[in-house]
């Protein structure tokens, strides 16, 4: 019989206890129940298996997010920053910047290039826009190496403020701008700076692991092709849907110490030791930009189950990956929201829909005068 590890155990016994015991449970807010196991890696990683269990995905928001009071000043409940945004994608960095701040973030922050900068700017008001980043034809030969330096050290300013960075929404592809992101998340990393990659970030984390290789603080949130590139460039294989968790498990521990949430009908979340899903259905619309609300509210809810775990008395709790725990409540977040925002428009359902039902998703679960 599959011995669960000391890590699993901890953090099952931290999701299980999340919420007070009661009779008859319903079924959104029931006890984690263990659904899948395996024994063995085929993956070219010897790892040991955990069982896939199914988040009680609301008692973990209302477990990390912070309390409102009168003692509160800016910025406590988070300072996020998004870095992407170039001349052909300005809308998905809105749609993560202004996610974290409709999920509760105090501050929200974009690093884009100049010809993204006014548009997004245009978009709201309420978000902090730096027009930083360069393109390969606004850079000569001769100017890179002094302009990539630059651009290092007006980010490096800003970093140490934030809680969590998000790299990759609208970011593009263009090879100068990549190896200026790059150097952006070497620097997050030397400053223990939780961050999430998504979009455009996965192909340059993909063609670039030591990015993220043994980053405990690293997190991915790949689709299904992402997914896929992903599984062929770190296991030399094609995605095996049927051991889907026990493919997970092993990219995850290849790259190492990583977590991944392979967003799909279940979100699955692994950091290599454990595999959480949350199955709670969304929407059946799948219009673009949802990936970009998930990547902001991922970050918003890390960096609060961070300070909560830091801040918490029992050693139990403390032991649980903070990260697994956002994926959660971002995944919850926005399939509530998703369903919602359907109920509302059906098939005319877009991404600014979704986002202005975040904000009632939140409360439904977790009442700001709880």
């Amino acid at each position: 019989m599959w011995a669960a590890s000391p890590a699993f155990r901890r953090q099952l016994f931290l999701l299980r206890s999340l919420s007070p015991p009661s009779p008859s449970p319903s079924p959104c807010a029931a006890a984690l129940s263990t659904t899948t196991t395996f024994s063995s890696s085929s993956f070219g990683v010897h790892a040991m298996a955990a069982p896939v269990y199914e988040a009680d995905a609301e008692a973990v928001v209302r477990r990390i997010t912070p309390p409102l009071d009168r003692a509160r000043h800016k910025g406590q409940a988070g300072k996020i920053a998004v870095i992407g945004g170039c001349r052909e994608y300005t809308g998905a960095p809105y749609f993560a910047a202004i996610s974290a701040l409709k999920v509760g973030a105090d501050l929200s922050h974009v690093f884009c290039t100049r010809d993204a900068a006014t548009v997004i700017k245009s978009y709201s008001p309420e978000l902090i826009v730096h027009p930083i980043l360069e393109e390969s034809y606004s850079v000569s030969d001769g100017e890179r190496e002094s302009i990539s330096s630059r651009i290092l050290t007006e980010v490096a300013k800003w970093m140490e403020r934030f809680d969590c960075i998000v790299v990759g929404p609208g970011l593009g592809r263009d090879p100068f701008l990549l190896d200026c992101v790059s150097n952006i998340m070497r620097h997050a990393r030397q400053a223990n700076i939780p961050t999430v990659v998504d979009g455009d970030g996965l192909f340059l984390v993909t063609n670039n692991l030591s990015l993220v290789e043994h980053n405990s603080l690293a997190i991915l949130t790949p689709n299904k092709y992402e997914y896929k590139r992903l599984v062929q460039k770190v296991l030399n294989s094609e995605v095996n849907e049927e051991n889907a968790s026990e493919q997970l498990t092993a990219l995850c521990q290849k790259i190492g110490g990583i977590t991944i949430m392979r967003k799909g009908q279940e979100d699955i979340i692994s950091d290599g030791k454990t595999v959480t899903q949350v199955s709670t259905f969304g929407s059946p619309r799948r219009c673009g930009g949802q990936g970009d609300i998930l990547s902001g509210s991922v970050a918003v809810f890390a960096s609060w189950a961070q300070h909560f775990l830091l801040s918490n008395e029992y050693p139990t709790e403390k032991s649980v990956n903070s990260m697994i725990l956002g994926c959660i409540a971002g995944s919850i977040l926005l399939r509530k929201a998703a369903s919602l925002a359907f109920e509302k428009n059906k098939r005319s359902t877009v991404t600014t829909d979704i986002i202005e039902f975040l904000g009632k998703s939140l409360e439904d679960i977790c009442p700001a005068g709880h």
